[in-house]
């Protein structure tokens, strides 16, 4: 195990449970689902492109550098690539740390739905149950008892937590309204360019413990001058930057790499701390449009891939977006 995880602390879930403070995200590796964010605006392949690493070679490196946190999906379409990797890989599933999460059609067609795609995640990444479970967007009309559905679930054994996803603060009070348990974690986009803290403050005070996707911005920030210059400060890049920036919050941190140097790269966010000054810095790089953004987004996705996609029906209007 490499020795930048043998340090990677832990942050305890509401009832304990020690979760891994960074983890490996599976979305795009090895495979890129039809209707990603992306995908609706990407070129087609001309199919001269090399072909991308599977998921299977990232995953099995990703566990080889010391990774043990595996975020994966119903809508990430590789998760029996990420079971090869983890069968190959020697790890015992005791030292891992596997959530996966329930997609919208299948969460708009109900409770037995619901059963058979967790029954065949187990199958696809070769285990009984998995740590943690969400609910990928809040379905209208359907996420509250989808929930209920994975409460179930948890009783039975095949789920150890709940957790949700892509959740606005009304999202949340719609599930405490209606006797739901409290979910363990939520995670949405975090990073200095999404930097929601009324809702980050709210769900912190509820402790809900926040992971982070798109941690490094998919990339698209690293030119930045801030995180140059912190960066050039610290000796570090400005993934780095953004990664400590993340873990320095309290959230949990979720990089993704289809190479093994920058896995290994990301992860060294544990040995040198961001200045008050600094933070604050990265804390104000949110402009106006970022929040506006988000919320077309968020419209948009809740009832994407559903009977309702495209439609209104159902969505918030008023959520809290910053």
């Amino acid at each position: 195990t490499s020795k930048h995880f043998l340090s990677c602390p832990t942050i305890p879930l509401h009832d304990g449970t020690p979760h891994p403070a960074i983890g490996f995200g599976t979305y795009k590796v090895g495979f890129i689902p039809a209707s990603a964010s992306s995908a609706v605006v990407a070129p087609p392949s001309s199919g001269n492109e090399p072909p991308q690493r599977t998921a299977e070679e990232c995953v099995r490196d990703a566990l080889a550098v010391g990774y043990r946190f595996l975020e994966c999906a119903e809508f990430y379409g590789n998760e029996a690539e990420v079971g090869k990797a983890i069968k190959g890989s020697g790890v015992e599933r005791e030292e891992l740390f596997l959530c996966s999460k329930v997609w919208t059609t299948t969460i708009e067609k109900g409770e037995e739905a619901i059963r058979a795609r967790l029954e065949k995640t187990l199958v696809d990444l070769g285990t009984d149950y998995v740590d943690l479970y969400l609910i990928h967007w809040p379905v209208p009309n359907h996420h509250v008892s989808a929930y209920k559905t994975l409460e179930k679930l948890q009783t039975e054994g095949k789920i150890r937590n709940i957790g949700i996803s892509n959740y606005a603060v009304e999202d949340y009070q719609e599930l405490t309204e209606n006797g739901c348990a409290k979910p363990t974690v939520n995670q949405i986009e975090i990073n200095p360019f999404l930097y929601r803290k009324n809702t980050i403050n709210f769900f912190q005070k509820e402790g809900v413990l926040l992971q982070s996707y798109r941690s490094l911005r998919d990339g698209k920030a690293m030119d930045h001058p801030t995180l140059a210059t912190i960066g050039a400060s610290h000796k570090k890049s400005p993934a780095q930057i953004l990664g400590r920036w993340c873990v320095q919050h309290g959230f949990i941190y979720v990089p993704k790499s289809v190479k093994m140097g920058r896995m290994v790269e990301n992860a060294e966010v544990f040995g040198f701390e961001l200045s008050k000054e600094e933070m604050e810095e990265l804390d104000g790089l949110t402009t106006p449009e970022a929040f506006q953004a988000f919320e077309a987004l968020y419209r948009k996705c809740v009832n994407r891939d559903t009977t309702k996609d495209g439609s209104m029906e159902g969505v918030k209007m008023d959520i809290t977006i910053d």
